[in-house]
């Protein structure tokens, strides 16, 4: 009885959340889905013929492929990098409060006011090239950010600006480990690689899921960093999925964003499930 009624009032409670996901979000999407199988005035249905002339545009293609490849550079680098800063941080000692801080203050800082640092820091005339002309002598004009080292720079700035995020994350899992664990591990004469091999790892599983699936749904976002870095048109190596959204929009295809956005949404759904099977890998692992 005490369970049931701590489940109805956990379901009072989510249901005005509920209700607004019902109603700002699922319903617009199965719109959306709908409008994906039917014609540009949306009243004939057309079947699959929407998707196959979004699979074979070639800007489509491209934005796709650019996606992929930021996701496979830079979501294992967040992982591993805040997984080794959530570590340091996680230890006792002096200065930790100020140090856990100064890596979650990118989290707070406009993406206005980010991209201007960047800026000043990576244009022609900016801190980067004067460095590096104090270095080796030689005049330095790159363009660091309209050339080949465009995929670079936003690499950079998705993880300056995602790192302190998902080391909370990872600290959050560090703080459900009990204690005794590693006390028994000390007592068996296990140092702290053994410690954070058999004992931390195993038990962060479950948080690697959220983290991972957290982090997928981060790097769309990233197209405010490089609309703002590199305008509209962008180097081709950053000319991401929300770049061919934007141009779409201005023509009105309506029929190829609403075909675009399911695409969108099965692969993010593919991250979630990867991430839900790794959080249920982790709890068999802790049982």
């Amino acid at each position: 009885m005490m369970q049931n009624r701590k489940r109805r009032l956990a379901g009072l409670f989510l249901a005005p959340s509920l209700c607004g996901v019902l109603v700002f979000q699922v319903l617009p999407f199965a719109d959306v889905l709908r409008r994906s199988f039917l014609d540009a005035m949306g009243r004939a249905f057309v079947g699959t013929a929407n998707y196959r002339t979004v699979w074979e545009n070639g800007a489509f293609r491209m934005a796709a492929g650019n996606t992929l490849h930021f996701l496979a550079a830079a979501i294992p680098a967040l992982m591993a990098g805040s997984l080794m800063l959530a570590l340091l941080v996680y230890r006792p000692g002096a200065g930790q409060h100020i140090f856990k801080s100064s890596l979650v203050l990118p989290m707070v800082i406009p993406a206005a006011a980010m991209v201007l640092v960047w800026r000043i820091l990576f244009c022609p005339d900016g801190f980067l090239n004067q460095l590096m002309a104090q270095i080796t002598g030689e005049v330095w004009e790159v363009d660091w950010v309209h050339k080949t080292t465009a995929f670079p720079v936003l690499v950079v700035t998705y993880l300056w600006k995602n790192t302190g995020y998902d080391m909370l994350l990872w600290l959050a899992g560090l703080n459900a480990i009990p204690k005794s664990l590693y006390d028994a591990a000390q007592v068996d004469g296990a140092g702290e690689l053994a410690q954070l091999y058999y004992i931390t790892l195993p038990c962060l599983r479950g948080t690697m899921g959220v983290v991972l699936v957290l982090s997928v749904v981060n790097s769309f976002r990233v197209y405010r960093e490089a609309y703002l870095l590199a305008g509209s048109y962008p180097d081709l190596s950053i000319y991401m999925i929300p770049h061919l959204f934007s141009h779409w929009f201005l023509t009105l295809d309506i029929q190829k964003m609403s075909t675009a956005a399911v695409f969108l949404v099965m692969a993010a759904s593919v991250a979630g499930a990867v991430g839900m099977y790794m959080g249920r890998i982790g709890k068999w692992k802790q049982m």
